[in-house]
């Protein structure tokens, strides 16, 4: 008969055997990540804000992206990959994100300066810009202090003015902004994980959707290094949105926007789209945050976009000629 102490201490032979076991597991998982960001070719230029740090894919037209929380450079390019074919994708790393410097007493209008700092490195005069959720701010102030550096702004699933996103986050936040805890949650608790990055409770989730959600999860990581950017979001920069004045941008504006969007508000992109005279929202019935399952359908949109602004702008230069 096992008496009750050896029994305790079976189970506390367990969980030591466990807890190694995790602690292996996240050792390696921690260091896949980092190579994978190593291997990631990136270039950093200096700036009046310090280092700014980006990526260059592809050729043909110029697209900036604007990243989102938890990302830099990498995940920018990734979240944009079935989303914009011939074009030359520019990704900086937003403030305190990778490599790119955090000023002190930065503010996102700041940021949209830095990004012009960077096209001015790269010979680009005008560019097409995309914005990925918390990457909005930055891309509305981009639009709206530089519009003859923007030839049309898309804001995919953004952080937009009295949305539930566009707040200061409780300080006790800061904890799921450590590779520790992010990991656990990815490891332990996948579908929290999951709803965390957008994927709708109840979701239907194809095989390619689940393969792109768990890539999308796998991007994140190391968190370490994107720190000071995601408190620089979350603090600050998400809740700036509420005082751009959106009435004043001219620069033609794309919303695109799923209703089940469990993190940023539909409506909230609705009351944007109405504000900004350039204006146009594309509402997309499911798919959540991450606009899953409709690929092909946004990047279409976003070519007729490019393709539709252009030309109403010419149209219009040649009335007023």
């Amino acid at each position: 008969m096992v008496t009750r102490k050896e029994s305790a201490t079976v189970a506390g032979a367990a969980v030591v055997v466990a807890a190694a076991w995790l602690a292996s597991r996240f050792r390696r998982d921690l260091f896949t990540a980092q190579g994978r960001l190593d291997a990631f070719e990136r270039d950093a230029v200096a700036t009046p804000f310090g280092t700014v740090e980006y990526s260059v894919r592809g050729d043909g037209d110029s697209v900036l992206v604007s990243h989102g929380i938890f990302h830099g450079c990498d995940g920018g390019q990734m979240s944009v990959r079935d989303l914009l074919v011939g074009h030359r994708v520019i990704t900086p790393s937003r403030f305190g994100y990778l490599g790119s410097s955090l000023p002190e007493g930065a503010r996102p209008a700041d940021q949209a300066d830095a990004f012009v700092a960077l096209l001015d490195h790269l010979g680009i005069d005008r560019t097409d810009a995309i914005s990925i959720s918390a990457g909005a701010t930055a891309a509305l102030h981009l639009a709206l202090r530089h519009p003859g550096r923007v030839r049309h702004l898309v804001i995919l699933a953004g952080n937009l003015p009295g949305g539930a996103t566009a707040v200061a986050q409780p300080d006790w936040a800061r904890v799921f902004y450590t590779d520790a805890a992010m990991w656990i949650l990815k490891t332990l608790a996948p579908p929290v994980m999951a709803r965390l990055s957008g994927v709708p409770r109840g979701f239907d989730a194809s095989p390619d959707d689940q393969r792109f959600v768990a890539e999308l999860v796998d991007s994140l990581f190391p968190v370490a290094p994107r720190s000071d950017g995601i408190a620089f979001d979350a603090f600050v920069s998400n809740p700036d949105v509420n005082d751009v004045p959106l009435e004043d941008i001219t620069v033609p504006v794309l919303f695109v926007h799923a209703e089940d969007d469990p993190l940023a508000s539909h409506d909230a992109a609705v009351r944007a789209a109405r504000r900004i005279p350039h204006a146009t929202l594309d509402s997309l019935d499911s798919g959540g945050h991450l606009t899953l399952g409709h690929a092909d359908h946004v990047r279409r949109r976003i070519e007729e976009f490019f393709t539709e602004s252009d030309a109403s702008r010419r149209a219009e230069l040649e009335v007023v000629a």
